[in-house]
């Protein structure tokens, strides 16, 4: 039949995750990196997830397609989740959606805050006694996720935050991450070699533009290419037309702080 159903532009689409908890009729999975409408018949095309793309990827396209079956829908969404669909959808469980009260989406992509000061009424953080192991010293974490491409600029935990962007090696060479760096801030983490520069820019301007955050700290390697997180920042506070203090840090491939100093701009500092 010819009718109305959601289409994905996967040129556009960054894999972000955010359109699939805002479908509740488990119509979109991330399968390779990419958003895609796993069947037709679990479309209902009214679009409720064309709102939720930060890059513009979705649209309602009118085509021939099989009927919304509400049956499906119901089965999709109730059913236990395993590595194995029903064949109308089979291979679209990498990373399967809970139930069908949680909205979908993948569970790790979902936005949790604990021990916010502000008391937003958000999950406290598990006790020890309820986690399986001790760790030698606390997480300094307040929240999940951290990978900047997957934190939202209205992100609770970011307003008027003291926000640490780190470049993703840096927990690992520096053994004082959390008590030095993490402790009292929120955090973003990424990679300036791997991840693309413009989404980084994009988002970090949209993160200090609606967030009057009272400062940014960078933390990044020694190594020359991991100062484009640094200079990913420093281009997005000018975007965003902020005056926001950012403080380099950057960390030596052996675990020590070689350099902490406040930047005004690219190249300049005092």
């Amino acid at each position: 039949m010819l009718r109305e159903v959601v289409t994905i532009d996967e040129e556009l689409c960054d894999g972000c995750g955010l359109c699939v908890p805002a479908c509740a009729e488990g119509a979109l999975r991330i399968i390779d990196g990419k958003a895609r409408l796993v069947a037709d018949r679990l479309c209902d095309g009214m679009g409720a997830c064309l709102g939720h793309c930060p890059r513009g990827a979705i649209r309602i396209e009118r085509r021939e397609a099989e009927e919304f079956d509400e049956a499906a829908v119901a089965a999709a969404t109730h059913a236990p989740q395993t590595r194995t669909a029903e064949p109308a959808i089979a291979g679209a469980a990498a990373c399967p959606a809970p139930s069908h009260s949680h909205a979908g989406g993948c569970p790790g992509m979902r936005l949790n805050v604990w021990n916010v000061a502000s008391g937003n009424g958000h999950a406290a953080r598990p006790t020890a006694a309820s986690r399986p192991e001790k760790a030698a010293a606390p997480s300094a974490l307040t929240h999940w996720p951290v990978q900047l491409r997957l934190v939202p600029p209205t992100a609770p935990m970011l307003r008027g935050a003291r926000l640490l962007v780190a470049a993703d090696c840096v927990p690992f060479a520096y053994a004082g991450f959390h008590a030095d760096l993490l402790a009292g801030r929120a955090v973003v983490v990424g990679c300036p070699k791997l991840d693309d520069r413009q989404e980084q820019i994009e988002r970090l301007s949209a993160i200090i533009a609606q967030n009057d955050l009272a400062e940014i700290t960078v933390a990044h390697m020694q190594v020359p290419c991991c100062t484009g997180i640094l200079h990913a920042v420093l281009e997005a506070r000018q975007r965003a037309g902020s005056s926001v203090p950012v403080v380099s840090v950057v960390i030596g491939i052996h675990g020590d702080i070689l350099e902490r100093r406040e930047v005004v701009a690219a190249g300049a500092e005092f």
